[in-house]
């Protein structure tokens, strides 16, 4: 669903470079968006604080970034690009973030009905009132890896393949 957000980005600014904290487990994933640069692993579990590993990994990144886009309205999800002390810091209202988010913009339910037309709604200006249409994700494909896992599942590629993914980290709504 971010990845979107990354493309929106890139269209509007070639030159911007994207990098992304994520968990482990998305590295892989993320991999395969041409819009992102680097991913940068979050050492902690999903629901856990992990302060002093926020602490850290923000320090780390001091002077590095302009802006972050924090996409969870989670007050944990705004406390590694504080410490990083990124200059401009977008978000939406939750969570108890007053100061950890400092370009703060209202959550509105309605217009915002789904995850990937929140996380685009983060990549406009302030002032921007128009919603566009999320752009449709597009992961690179690896040739190589695609035929080896074809052959190694036996898939019978003269017709289409789907691959179902029902589980989620976190929540069935995602399944």
């Amino acid at each position: 669903m971010a990845q979107s957000l990354y493309k929106l980005l890139k269209d509007r600014d070639s030159r911007l470079e994207i990098d992304v904290l994520a968990p482990a487990w998305s590295l892989p994933l993320l991999g395969r968006m041409p819009e992102v640069e680097r991913g940068i692993e979050l050492p902690v579990g999903h629901g856990e604080l992990g302060i002093r590993r926020r602490r850290r990994l923000g320090h780390a990144l001091r002077g590095r970034y302009d802006r972050a886009l924090v996409l969870p309205r989670s007050l944990k999800s705004a406390l590694v690009p504080w410490f990083a002390r990124v200059p401009r810091r977008t978000g939406f209202r939750g969570e108890w973030r007053f100061g950890l988010i400092n370009d703060m913009r209202p959550f509105e339910p309605e217009r915002l009905n789904q995850t990937v037309r929140r996380f685009v709604a983060l990549g406009l200006g302030p002032e921007e009132l128009e919603l566009p249409d999320p752009p449709l994700p597009a992961l690179s494909l690896d040739q190589a890896t695609s035929v080896a896992t074809v052959a190694r599942l036996g898939l019978d590629t003269s017709r289409p393949v789907v691959a179902l993914m029902p589980g989620a980290e976190y929540g069935p709504a995602k399944q």
